[in-house]
């Protein structure tokens, strides 16, 4: 039986699930070095942070050296994958002390590894898709990532219309930021943006409304009723 744990620092904001708690410790040690690690680049960076387009960087940091790799080839600002990153690392050190499964979802941004056969809901927020499909994700063989943007829900900047952007790749830190850079761009007509995505990118699913957008190769959509209090979401406080 799988365990699910809420997981929250500043602006991280993650669920956890795996088989063991001694996986969850892990990976929250993983979370919080990995925030902590792109924080300090930041310090030295300040532009890092706040750049919406690609910039170089010099750094021995392999975390802050992937965010800027990915941010290349997609096209954005190396922040545009940080959830990925984070998501990315953290399960890394779970894997390294042998797990065959967990998942961590980094506020819509998910890396895991899976040894069985599982499900992922889809959460498009008013459009009337949401939350009655799901994608069937097959057991994975390492690290996958299945990462979505929107212009609709969640706090992060986008300049684009969907409901939500699903990439899915073997790269979480790739996904996350393509996930950001097609949904500044894609609309329901318009799909140009689609035909200069960079390798390593599987498929994409995108919502606008009751309109759906496919590309490439995703996990078999299922119908499904997806438990909304399940969704990755900081604590709402009231005055």
């Amino acid at each position: 039986m799988s365990t699910r744990y809420h997981f929250e620092l500043s602006e991280t904001i993650a669920t956890i699930v795996a088989d063991q708690n001694e996986d969850i410790r892990i990976a929250c040690l993983g979370l919080s070095k990995a925030r902590h690690e792109i924080e300090k680049y930041i310090l030295i960076d300040p532009f890092f942070k706040t750049s919406f387009e690609p910039i170089p960087v010099v750094s021995s940091s392999h975390i802050i050296n992937r965010m800027a790799n990915a941010a290349e080839k997609a096209g954005v600002g190396p922040m545009a994958a940080v959830a990925g990153a984070i998501a990315t690392f953290a399960l890394q050190d779970v894997i390294n002390q042998g797990s065959k499964f967990c998942l961590i979802d980094n506020g819509g941004d998910i890396a895991l590894i899976a040894d069985r056969e599982i499900t992922i809901g889809l959460f498009a927020g008013e459009s009337p898709l949401s939350g009655k499909y799901a994608f069937l994700l097959e057991p994975t063989s390492g690290i996958y990532g299945i990462c979505t943007s929107s212009a609709t829900v969640g706090p992060s900047i986008s300049l684009g219309i969907a409901d939500s952007v699903t990439v899915f790749s073997p790269d979480p830190i790739l996904a996350d930021a393509v996930a950001t850079a097609v949904c500044n761009e894609l609309t329901p007509d318009e799909h140009s943006c689609l035909e200069k995505l960079p390798e390593g990118i599987d498929g994409i699913f995108a919502v606008f409304g009751d309109k759906s957008v496919i590309w490439g190769k995703i996990p078999r959509i299922i119908s499904a009723t997806v438990n909304e209090n399940l969704i990755t979401a900081g604590r709402i406080i009231t005055p």
